[in-house]
């Protein structure tokens, strides 16, 4: 009878209507603090994840994980692409000439880079194939002078495919009649979206009219590298680089965007310390609930002590009664937080749609929609934090409670 008293009188407890109902709000209070805060955390640190997965697989997708340049241009390309691959973690490698410039037409000017590609070599290091939303890559045929836009650029530009644009390049041609900038008129061929603020800065175009273009002749300025791992792309690019020896220099991923996903990073950790804080405050809450309950229950402890109760079962009575407060907040709050979790793109989607309000303009973030990713790991993590502070909340209460003495207590009852 006496194994099983804390669970019957601690879950008696939690079920009991109190004559203080200050105690029971100051549980309610406890037990929504703690379901709050798992699902704030469970929610925000999807939302991290989400904007960690897009980085990688859309920005590093478009992005390549190495460039291996030459100052003067490489007119050897071939045969150092095939020696690349050669390589264990090099997956990919396709030429590029790469070239910034000024797409005008009509008044409307918008900066660009525009890469000078090989369209059938460009699916080994980019996942550009994969978001064309009208044309091909194929289409880009050399001599044709062709153009791929991202979505926002060609909107900026109020172009569709089918329309002319001219490309204006920062180098200057002399001409009898003066100092020209060089430019050449392209036909829109095919539009990108990857969601992101590239779909604003690159446009691609074929590398023999790039080159051209930049007068480069056979040369092309550098190979893109893909690796079977992007966090390899730092230390591979840096061997790469040491064997081909002086006139190559290797930019890897890290460097173009590695702020950014560091920046990513650190958010994820700040923002889980300070919610965690707030479950630990949530948590600790109990510590305040159980103390009074001991003290509003004084006369029940004394006479549990009188009949055979020892020290350990009534500390074991309100360490029940705390975990019982902690894990009905915990499992509501991991509900909440898994829902919104999985849900809160769309809804967010549904509010911007209905609304016309955009949380996340690509002109500003590095995408323009609210991603979110369910790690089970974290939640895991977040719900053993939270039982394991719920725990930690209920022994000193507890402790206080085995420590009554019953001749003091019922000495004046």
């Amino acid at each position: 009878m006496l194994d099983r008293l804390p669970f019957m009188l601690g879950l008696r407890y939690v079920r009991a209507k109190r004559r203080n109902h200050f105690i029971s709000f100051i549980s309610l209070t406890s037990m929504l603090g703690l379901m709050l805060g798992v699902a704030v955390l469970i929610l925000v640190l999807s939302v991290m994840n989400g904007f960690d997965h897009e980085l990688r697989s859309r920005v590093l997708g478009m992005v390549p994980h190495t460039r291996i340049e030459a100052p003067s241009g490489m007119t050897d390309w071939k045969p150092l692409a095939d020696r690349l691959m050669e390589r264990e973690r090099v997956i990919g490698a396709a030429p590029f000439v790469q070239q910034q410039g000024m797409f005008s037409i009509g008044g409307r000017n918008e900066g660009a880079m525009v890469n000078g590609i090989d369209p059938q070599a460009e699916a080994k290091v980019s996942i550009i194939d994969e978001n064309m939303v009208q044309g091909s890559l194929d289409d880009l045929k050399a001599g044709e002078w062709k153009v791929v836009l991202g979505e926002l650029l060609a909107r900026r530009l109020g172009i569709g495919v089918g329309d002319r644009v001219t490309l204006l390049v920062p180098e200057a041609s002399i001409t009898p009649g003066g100092v020209f900038p060089r430019l050449k008129r392209f036909t829109v061929s095919g539009i990108f979206s990857v969601g992101a603020d590239l779909d604003a800065s690159l446009a691609y175009a074929h590398i023999a009219d790039m080159q051209t273009l930049a007068r480069m002749g056979d040369a092309v300025g550098g190979l893109r590298l893909e690796f079977d791992d992007l966090f390899a792309a730092h230390g591979e690019t840096r061997k790469i680089i040491d064997e081909l020896g002086p006139g190559y220099r290797g930019i890897d991923w890290t460097q173009t965007h590695g702020n950014l996903f560091q920046a990513i990073q650190m958010e994820k950790r700040m923002i889980g310390l300070l919610l965690t804080v707030i479950v630990a405050v949530a948590a600790f809450n109990i510590v305040s609930t159980l103390v009074m309950v001991v003290t509003d229950k004084k006369a029940d402890i004394a006479i549990l002590r009188t009949i055979g109760a020892t020290p350990g079962s009534i500390m074991g009575i309100f360490i029940v009664q705390g975990l019982a407060i902690g894990i009905i907040g915990i499992l509501i709050g991991l509900g909440v937080g898994v829902t919104l979790a999985l849900t809160i793109a769309d809804l967010i989607a549904w509010f911007e749609a209905t609304t016309g309000i955009h949380f996340l303009d690509a002109n500003v973030y590095f995408i323009s929609y609210l991603p979110s990713r369910l790690e089970w790991s974290d939640v895991g993590v977040i719900t053993s934090a939270a039982f394991v502070l719920t725990f930690l909340s209920t022994l000193y209460p507890a402790w206080r409670a085995s420590r009554i003495q019953p001749a003091d207590v019922l000495r004046y009852e």
